[in-house]
């Protein structure tokens, strides 16, 4: 498949919260709010701390712009006076609570109640002190029940029609809040302190406010609420005519960091699991530099593996134990016991194993759990099992053949080869048009494209790569069928031969991919690959040679459409070193374009779908290859389907590419690499398998 699209997904609501924007959330989230006395008492300074002088989009004289808050240096006199809980005293006079308090790196911020703070009265060159507990402490005995709050509505605000993972109707998920427009009515309605009426007449006081652009955020006391209460209704500031309620503890910002600690799930199998590429001064090499933790992404997957209680191991061998896991914009940080760990010997580019039930005992260093088909010791040369399609050069054929280079096409370029060497995905299947590179049947290839198949080629060597030379042109050439009077059998053969006199002596050069996706070939196409093959040789007799299978070359179809392809005994021999070919995705069509986003995948459709091509395979004692695969970013039934199709595939050592990365894809939803740069889902599931070196030679072969 080859399809060169930009696919705009929908974005996720951002929401300021009180944090660094660069923080990876490590926060101490509050389980009570001390209200504040209305007695005066003597209040004395514990310790008093200067104002960190940050003045950015987020920031300014080191004041949060978006809800009340500071930033201070985080030392340790600073860290045991400045807690939740403890009142402050600003330098305007006024005195606060601390409801939070967020580490990043060197500096902290304590989070307090309240509306936010003015930065010309309290920011930097301004301090700020923490007071003694004993000016804070609540009367002894309890006070007088209150009377019930009735309240008459003063204003109203539509709700937010916000649905995702963080939203129902407006209405926030994880504790009780909504989302309105930020208007000046509402700024001026909905405060901290101030009570709302919902539409089921119930009465809640709010504990914070977050702005985010056009929208706020009003977070109320209380347990969280139905999506039933948001939008269409509305939300109604009340005002109390009688004594309040005194104000519960806040709730948890929205898109803070998310504490979870789930009980241990029923024993699984220890699973592989790539390191976030996170560098600076919060980590190195997704591992965490203030206390020993790691950096994974927010994967329905590495959610169920990583709990309290759960056991890590590092490539070194090391185990840990999971403390603590905090969710916050598609990673999960993981906090651990013991001490400090090593970003240099455990971090990115190596992986790590998560299990709940433990490891036995330590491996040796770099060694990983792996699922092998046999018991036997792992193979001294282990094949890649799983790779990457690297599109690029296949791209505008449908608007100019054979079309300008850099305009219509492009191929890939050192960074993409280096970057998936580094997230040992180091086999390479690379597509191209056969009309670029022999732009006329039966003559000379054409210099400048063999320059660059040949400059992409020292790329892949540069960084240990193998590279399968896909001939990207669905059994067609400038649109003619293969064995036509146009394009007959014996100019296919010779195209090949050429081809392979260019690369027959380049190390990067592993195999030799005959034809994408033929169909519609009326019953030619076995003919034709027995004659490429022969002719490709009598020029490399030792590289790989991948035979597709006709019908789009689908596993599923396969045995239906590709029983003729094999009827030459020469195209059963195993000493010829043939691979056959299939392709496999998951939508209803077998197409590859899920097409309806909300489908959900069964499981095991994967391997439903491999079964017939790898029987079949098994049968006739053939080697095999899924040359394309891949999951949309939006759906998580298909990725978990990914999971379990590589797996059996692995089991049967049979390699996969995955479809696609390299560069033009904009935000193609199947793409590992994308304009935004945002977290590819199915990256976790490709990397975890792909440390799997338990197969020395391509399967099934039995």
């Amino acid at each position: 498949m080859s399809i060169k699209i930009a696919i705009t997904g929908s974005h996720r609501l951002l929401l300021s919260t009180a944090i660094f924007s660069s923080m990876v959330a490590f926060a101490v989230l509050p389980q009570t709010v001390i209200a504040a006395t209305t007695s005066p008492v003597a209040v004395s300074a514990i310790a008093t701390a200067q104002i960190n002088n940050f003045t950015t989009s987020e920031w300014l004289k080191g004041t949060w712009r978006g809800s009340a808050g500071f930033s201070i240096p985080a030392t340790a006199q600073n860290k045991a006076a400045f807690k939740k809980g403890v009142q402050v005293r600003l330098a305007d006079g006024q005195v606060r609570t601390i409801n939070a308090v967020y580490f990043s790196g060197a500096h902290m911020s304590p989070m307090l109640s309240g509306s936010t703070l003015d930065a010309s009265k309290t920011g930097y060159p301004h301090s700020v002190s923490a007071l003694s507990n004993s000016a804070v402490q609540p009367p002894v005995s309890a006070p007088a029940a209150a009377p019930a709050a009735s309240t008459s509505a003063a204003h109203s605000s539509a709700i937010n029609n916000y649905t995702n993972n963080d939203w129902l109707n407006g209405v926030w998920r994880k504790s009780a809040g909504f989302s309105i427009p930020t208007s000046t009515a509402n700024t001026a309605a909905f405060k901290p302190g101030a009570s709302v009426k919902l539409a089921d007449g119930q009465v809640r006081q709010i504990t914070a406010i977050y702005t985010s652009g056009q929208n706020m955020s009003v977070m109320l006391a209380g347990s969280t609420l139905g999506g039933n209460l948001g939008y269409p209704n509305k939300l109604y500031a009340a005002t109390p005519s009688t004594v309040a309620p005194s104000a519960p503890a806040a709730p948890s910002a929205p898109a803070a960091p998310v504490v979870t600690a789930p009980s241990a799930p029923a024993s699984k199998p220890a699973m592989t699991v790539a390191l976030n590429s996170f560098n600076g001064k919060d980590f190195l090499g997704g591992i965490y530099l203030s206390s020993p933790g790691i950096s994974v992404q927010d994967t329905e997957a590495n959610r169920a593996a990583f709990h309290k209680g759960a056991q890590v191991r590092f490539a070194n061998g090391q185990i840990r134990t999971v403390n603590m896991v905090y969710r916050f914009g598609g990673n999960m940080t993981v906090l651990l016991d013991g001490a400090q760990v090593n970003g240099n010997e455990v971090g990115y580019p190596r992986t790590i194993s998560v299990s709940s039930t433990g490891f036995s005992s330590q491996p040796a260093a770099g060694s990983g759990n792996v699922n092998s088909p046999a018991d036997n010791a792992a193979p001294a040369n282990p094949i890649n099992l799983i790779g990457i399609n690297l599109a690029g050069a296949e791209f505008g054929a449908g608007e100019a053949l054979p079309g300008k280079y850099t305009i219509h096409y492009i191929y890939p370029g050192e960074d993409d080869f280096k970057r998936y060497a580094n997230l040992n995905m180091k086999l390479v299947r690379l597509p191209f048009r056969w009309e670029r590179i022999q732009p006329k049947l039966n003559s000379d290839l054409n210099g400048a494209e063999v320059t660059r198949l040949m400059a992409t080629l020292d790329h892949a060597k540069k960084h240990n790569i193998q590279v399968i030379l896909d001939m990207h042109n669905y059994y067609r050439y400038y649109d003619k069928l293969i064995a036509s009077k146009d394009v007959p059998i014996s100019a296919f053969a010779d195209s090949w031969t050429r081809i392979a006199k260019k690369v027959v002596n380049h190390p990067a050069v592993y195999g030799y991919g005959l034809m994408n996706e033929p169909h519609a070939t009326n019953g030619k196409w076995p003919d034709a690959a027995l004659a490429a093959a022969k002719a490709i040789r009598m020029v490399d007799s030792k590289r790989w040679i991948y035979v597709a299978g006709d019908r789009w070359s689908s596993a599923f179809h396969w045995p239906s459409y590709n029983i003729q392809l094999i009827n030459d005994p020469w195209m059963r021999d195993p000493k010829n070193n043939l691979v056959y070919e299939a392709h496999l995705y998951l939508d209803a069509d077998y197409s590859g374009k899920y097409r309806d986003p909300k489908a959900v995948y069964d499981p095991m459709e994967g391997v439903k779908r491999a079964k017939p091509f790898v029987e079949w395979l098994t049968k006739y004692k053939l080697r095999g290859f899924i040359g394309e695969h891949g999951a949309p970013d939006f759906s998580p039934s298909a990725i978990v389907a990914t999971d379990n199709l590589l797996k059996y595939l692995n089991q049967n050592c049979i390699p996969s590419t995955y479809w696609a990365g390299g560069p033009w894809w904009g935000e193609y939803a199947l793409a590992l690499d994308v304009k935004s740069g945002k977290s590819r889902p199915q990256l976790p599931i490709l990397l975890k398998h792909a440390a799997n070196k338990a197969c020395g030679a391509i399967g099934p072969l039995k």
